[in-house]
């Protein structure tokens, strides 16, 4: 097992994955809970029950392909945002069934796999400058943290303003600020296993304060599986014009999320080489593009890869045994549902308008610190060349705050072709990211007619 997953030549044991793979389990945990209460919102037709099941088994099997053929400690689930749309666009705006839905799923996926095949995504991968493959770590990392303390409840909507600060007399919010600190304590004094140990006393306190519920029991093997290959069936009823922009919207969205996760996880381990590629890069791109028609054929929306791995990454994650601890835990949660809901569950807290908000108050604290540690790669970034620093400034201002990762990479991407046009500086731009810059602008002109 060591020879197979290198542990000695990425300086890891088999201690530190199992630990790293734990933690990154319960930052991601939330999915197997969340996934099904977007897909299966009233009127799509997709039951709780099989959604759930579809959710732990696609995210198992892709995050153990991840670690056997990649070796990449990197976990993969089903994407929120794209769940969102394959139930409020595909299904309740544009009237298809759920099984059209995954079956857009399936197609778009297919696209990017043949990408890869082709080498057009790691070619692309390769074209994206030094500057902006450290600015999007950097922007993910704010993003996580951002996440984070809105999982939290530590900070919440508001009208007036925007955002505001949560509430701190509700238990919840209360229990997050406290886990928050825990976890800073243990990160900045060194504990192995600080992230997984903030999680656990967290998640501890909360019971025995009754902020979180206890669990209501301890295994159920209720299963349901009537999600299980109806997207495969119906692939001939979306082979439409009328569906060519959804679809290619979906792309986008997955095409580079993906690709900014690999890049920000592979900064948090020290895993890139001096042009920012992480090992094996190919493997990687094509087990996260076949994880996405899974996961559109087993009726979980499609399957990506989860900026959260960093948690487990920042705990000395290296190898794929990490990936494929993940991928197990998903498979063993299918009987304990009810324990896993305890730490990776949301309750309601009143909102700053009056409404009930959800709050993840035993994991949020873990990815605050996820994100401080993946914006460390900020002091590489050459500020004193603005044609370099001006769009790794946008690309890390704009993806937190369109709580969008190819959107992030979006501006990056375009203000730095036009700024390097601008200066004279043309022959830096490597012709696949003026290709990339022309498409997101076009996703920008024609997202507000799809959504």
């Amino acid at each position: 097992m060591a020879a197979f997953f290198k542990f000695s030549e990425r300086g890891t044991n088999l201690r530190t994955e199992l630990i790293a793979g734990l933690t990154t389990f319960m930052t991601m945990a939330y999915i197997i809970f969340v996934n099904p209460s977007i897909l299966a919102t009233e009127g799509t037709g997709l039951p709780i029950s099989g959604v759930f099941f579809a959710t732990c088994v696609a995210a198992g099997a892709a995050c153990i392909a991840m670690g056997l053929i990649a070796n990449f400690p990197l976990a993969l689930a089903s994407g929120l945002g794209l769940n969102a749309v394959v139930a409020f666009t595909l299904i309740l705006g544009l009237g298809l069934s759920w099984q059209q839905a995954m079956a857009v799923v399936i197609l778009e996926g297919l696209l990017v796999t043949l990408l890869v095949l082709t080498n057009l995504r790691e070619a692309v991968m390769n074209a994206i400058p030094m500057s902006l493959k450290f600015a999007i770590a950097v922007g993910i990392g704010l993003f996580i943290a951002f996440i984070g303390l809105k999982n939290g409840g530590i900070v919440v909507q508001d009208p007036a303003t925007y955002l505001a600060l949560g509430d701190f007399t509700q238990g919840p919010v209360l229990l997050a600020g406290v886990g928050l600190v825990l976890t800073l304590i243990l990160v900045a004094r060194n504990i192995p296993g600080g992230l997984l140990i903030g999680i656990v006393l967290t998640g501890v306190l909360g019971m025995i304060f009754g902020v979180i519920p206890l669990p209501t029991a301890l295994v159920s093997f209720d299963f349901d599986t009537s999600t299980i290959g109806g997207g495969v069936l119906a692939i001939p009823d979306v082979l439409q014009l009328t569906l060519v922009p959804v679809i290619f919207a979906l792309f986008m969205t997955d095409f580079f999320d993906s690709m900014g996760t690999v890049i920000a996880v592979g900064q948090e381990g020290k895993m890139l080489d001096e042009n920012g590629r992480p090992p094996g890069l190919k493997r990687i791109l094509l087990v996260d593009s076949v994880s996405a028609v899974g996961g559109g054929a087993a009726g979980a929306s499609s399957v990506t890869s989860y900026i959260e791995s960093g948690s487990g990454v920042a705990e000395g994650g290296r190898t794929g045994m990490t990936a494929v601890v993940v991928g197990i835990l998903f498979l063993l949660a299918l009987p304990f549902a009810p324990i896993i809901g305890v730490f990776g569950g949301a309750v309601p807290v009143p909102g700053p308008a009056g409404e009930d908000i959800f709050v993840s108050p035993v994991t949020a604290p873990a990815l605050v610190v996820v994100g401080f540690l993946m914006m460390t790669a900020v002091r590489y970034i050459e500020w004193d060349r603005y044609d370099e620093s001006i769009p790794a400034f946008l690309t890390i201002l704009t993806l937190p705050l369109t709580f969008n990762i190819a959107y992030g990479i979006g501006f990056g991407f375009i203000s730095y072709v036009l700024i390097k046009l601008a200066s004279g500086r043309v022959r830096e731009v490597h012709p696949l990211l003026w290709g990339a810059a022309a498409l997101f602008a076009l996703v920008f002109f024609t997202e507000p007619f799809i959504s």
